[in-house]
């Protein structure tokens, strides 16, 4: 039985399209992807390498079915590099808010304003989070600027 190449699901007899994701069947195609002992494919374990942030990127990179994957190194890599620069993000946020607190005059306006930049910047980092690990489910290589290629350099 012959199984579609883009996301593993098995093609009834003679299919030309795959009904799950629509990609056009491969002739000659036999066996699913390629998993790992887990079971995972590589498109599951790139979108759980975002999960926990740094954490699970690095478990990814350790993993022997994943580690050789470029594909899900690149993901992991990316997610780590996303992680620290959210944690950096974090750090200014937190010395703005300090700087704030020793403000006599603009304690409450310094306050109040670093706040919603803060809540603004971290509903945007959520949803922009999201959007990589369905990017990284649907089997696309979504380069963040800057972060990506590095990220791309050091998977391989």
């Amino acid at each position: 039985m012959p199984f579609c190449s883009k996301c593993g699901a098995e093609l009834p007899g003679g299919a030309a399209f795959c009904a799950r994701c629509g990609a056009g069947a491969t002739p000659g195609t036999v066996s699913p992807p390629v998993t790992g002992s887990s079971g995972l494919t590589p498109n599951v374990a790139a979108m759980l390498s975002y999960l926990l942030g740094f954490i699970t990127g690095i478990v990814f990179l350790v993993l022997e079915p994943y580690r050789h994957d470029r594909f899900v190194r690149f993901h992991a890599f990316q997610s780590i590099f996303y992680s620290v620069a959210y944690l950096v993000v974090w750090i200014i946020y937190s010395r703005l808010l300090v700087l704030g607190l020793f403000s006599p005059y603009t304690f409450a306006f310094v306050i109040g304003l670093v706040s919603l930049i803060w809540i603004l910047v971290s509903l945007a980092a959520f949803l922009f989070w999201l959007f990589l690990m369905f990017k990284a489910y649907n089997g696309e290589k979504f380069s963040i600027p800057f972060i990506g290629e590095i990220a791309a350099k050091q998977a391989g």
